[in-house]
């Protein structure tokens, strides 16, 4: 049976997926929450970290968790760039939720430098992780940057990162780089139809509550 673990740390979530003793890493959080995140995956048999994109909360821990179990990272090439500076995908708001928080995030994604793991696996739209023990499948959900990415297990779990968000209520991302693509993901995942939608920031949600 798959369980999918919510670890949550300060605003940030990531996601153990498991299925008896193996387990993948969906996001790592950010460094302050290496030691809590690290206590979870040490249960299991990990497999696999895949990184639904290329910011500090999302992946800031991945090349030290990745040496660690000695396991690859699996992420979107298209979001490479980001390991060499956020500001190469520039996020702009939504609405106040969404200038509240850039403003409040805005000097440590700057500042913050993620460290780019040495074992990366470029990944894209219907690569199949089932070699790595999880029944899951990686779909394409760009917007917020350009590589973001989501992983779609068993068709009833959906782990979306910053494609949509919950940091008040379920929506549309409230940061983007490309705001018209944003919005094509969403609609992207809404169509998959019956899910638990697993967020970057904030509680899951059944599918189509945004």
């Amino acid at each position: 049976m798959i369980n999918v673990e919510r670890i949550k740390g300060g605003t940030d979530n990531c996601y153990l997926v498991s299925e008896g003793k193996q387990a993948i890493l969906v996001d790592t959080a950010s460094g302050g929450n290496l030691d809590m995140v690290t206590a979870a995956c040490d249960k299991y048999e990990m497999k696999l970290i895949v990184l639904t994109h290329v910011h500090f909360d999302h992946a800031e821990n991945a090349a030290v968790l990745s040496k660690k179990y000695g396991i690859p990272v699996a992420y979107h090439a298209k979001d490479e760039e980001l390991f060499e500076s956020f500001d190469k995908q520039p996020l702009k708001p939504v609405g106040l939720v969404g200038k509240v928080v850039l403003g409040l995030s805005l000097k440590v994604l700057r500042q913050t430098k993620v460290q780019k793991p040495e074992n990366l696996i470029p990944v894209k739209d219907g690569d199949d992780l089932s070699e790595y023990g999880i029944p899951a499948k990686i779909i394409e959900t760009p917007g917020h940057t350009l590589g973001s990415i989501s992983v779609d297990v068993e068709g009833k779990h959906l782990l979306v990162g910053d494609a949509l968000d919950n940091w008040i209520s379920p929506g549309v991302a409230h940061l983007y780089y490309d705001k018209e693509t944003s919005e094509k993901s969403a609609e992207k995942i809404r169509a998959l139809g019956d899910r638990i939608v697993y967020y970057g920031h904030g509680k899951p949600t059944p599918n189509g509550k945004f």
